[in-house]
């Protein structure tokens, strides 16, 4: 149980990402996760992002008590679902005519909202799947429960309501008329959904609809030759739609582009808005003479000519490039790194071997992530002292159970997770910020 006080997340963005591995173990299939617009929808995002299910919305409003507009007696949603908290309304004593006004003035809202909304993004259909209903918190509840009616009226064969924070109670009321509830935290001393949160601003129109667009539009991929030094190097590039920057992945020895840990971790970083490049560190000649060779100094030169590579593409321009590096290929990425610390923004290492880097880990000052498995135990031993040893800001996470390579289940998406946490963050750095 949270402490007293405690604030549990950075932002909803987080907060969707640790929700979304919650349900992610639940093996939900054939899933529509549908955000609360507005504050849901970023938590949204980042729960269908992990889970990788489609992104909608369904639209509700709050109908505040007069006077105290902050206190829910009730709410609307589309198609005329109506939810009112009788407990509410009679201690606030508010008059049929006082509710009556309250729900066509949020209805006219409403309408805007959804008009504005479906412009950019059809309705997904939710005739038998499950409807993953994620809002940013829930306090009264009144707004999920119509969400829930209207789920259940556009044919969801299962509803499951999913938020990072709840009342204790929260369960047991949403109960009985859903399929399943999924909550991280229930704190004691509930008292509003924001005081869990370090970051809570409003969420824009804007964002919602940026976000919702981003989610209906497939990266451009394609296998592309990048030439280092005379050697032809294939790679396998994907630039989703207004990219937050790029992240280039170094394989371990005996591996390849093809490795489907990195893609699996590639797709989320994609899904998530940011490009991807994952090259093969070594010609196919090379690689048949000496299929388990590793140079990392050789690596980390090739790995900046695609960092270069990268830059020269239009449609990066200007933007932040991290790389990440996996086994043996994490001292590539850190022995790039710190040779040319202006052109990489962040690196993270998932099992990765960075005392292959030893000379270069203390000249290192890019910001450094090591995701290491707790059941890795000699591995996590020497990214503890690698990480001891760096002057950047740097951090060890490690995944709970997983071995070296991640194969247990969910390993692999909590390495996933972790890893565009990092790249979300370290690139927001670089974005630019306009003043008045």
């Amino acid at each position: 149980m949270t402490e007293p006080g405690t604030v549990v997340f950075d932002d909803r963005l987080a907060a969707g990402l640790q929700l979304g591995l919650a349900l992610a173990r639940r093996n939900i299939t054939d899933a529509v996760v549908l955000g609360l617009p507005r504050g849901g929808v970023p938590v949204a995002a980042a729960v269908a992002q992990v889970i990788a299910a489609p992104l909608d919305v369904i639209v509700v409003r709050k109908l505040g008590v007069p006077g105290q507009p902050e206190v829910a007696m009730g709410a609307v949603g589309e198609d005329g679902a109506l939810v009112m908290n009788d407990e509410i309304v009679q201690l606030a004593h508010v008059s049929a005519d006082a509710i009556d006004r309250a729900e066509h003035i949020e209805r006219e809202v409403l309408a805007a909202r959804l008009s504005g909304i479906r412009a950019v993004r059809p309705r997904v259909a939710l005739t038998g799947r499950t409807a993953v209903l994620v809002d940013d918190g829930i306090a009264t509840g009144a707004t999920m429960r119509a969400a829930v009616q209207v789920a259940r009226a556009h044919g969801a064969r299962r509803v499951v309501v999913a938020a990072p924070v709840a009342p204790p109670d929260a369960i047991d009321a949403f109960a009985p008329l859903v399929d399943d509830v999924v909550l991280l935290e229930q704190p004691t001393d509930f008292m509003a959904v924001g005081a869990w949160y370090r970051d809570f601003d409003a969420v824009p129109d804007h964002e919602v609809i940026s976000l919702l667009q981003r989610s209906i539009r497939q990266p451009a991929t394609s296998t592309v030759s990048i030439v280092c030094h005379g050697a032809s190097l294939d790679a396998d590039l994907s630039i989703p739609e207004q990219p937050l920057g790029a992240v280039v992945f170094a394989h371990g020895s005996g591996s390849n582009r093809c490795s489907p840990r990195n893609r699996t971790v590639a797709r989320m970083l994609e899904r998530g808005g940011i490009a991807t490049l994952l090259i093969d560190l070594r010609t196919p000649i090379e690689a048949a003479d000496d299929p388990e060779g590793f140079d990392p100094g050789h690596g980390a030169e090739r790995l900046l000519c695609a960092v270069e590579w990268l830059g020269a593409d239009a449609r990066l321009a200007g933007l932040p490039i991290g790389l990440m590096g996996a086994s043996t290929g994490a001292a590539v990425a850190v022995r790039a790194a710190a040779s040319a610390p202006g052109s990489v923004a962040a690196v993270v290492s998932r099992g990765g071997r960075v005392d292959l880097a030893a000379d270069a880990v203390p000249r290192l000052r890019v910001p450094t992530l090591c995701i290491v498995g707790s059941a890795d135990v000699d591995v996590l031993r020497l990214n503890q002292e690698a990480v001891a040893a760096m002057s950047c800001r740097s951090e060890v996470v490690v995944v709970e159970g997983a071995t070296h390579l991640f194969g247990e289940p969910g390993a692999i998406d909590a390495a996933a997770v972790a890893a565009f946490g990092w790249f979300h963050r370290e690139f927001a750095q670089h974005r630019p910020h306009h003043g008045d």
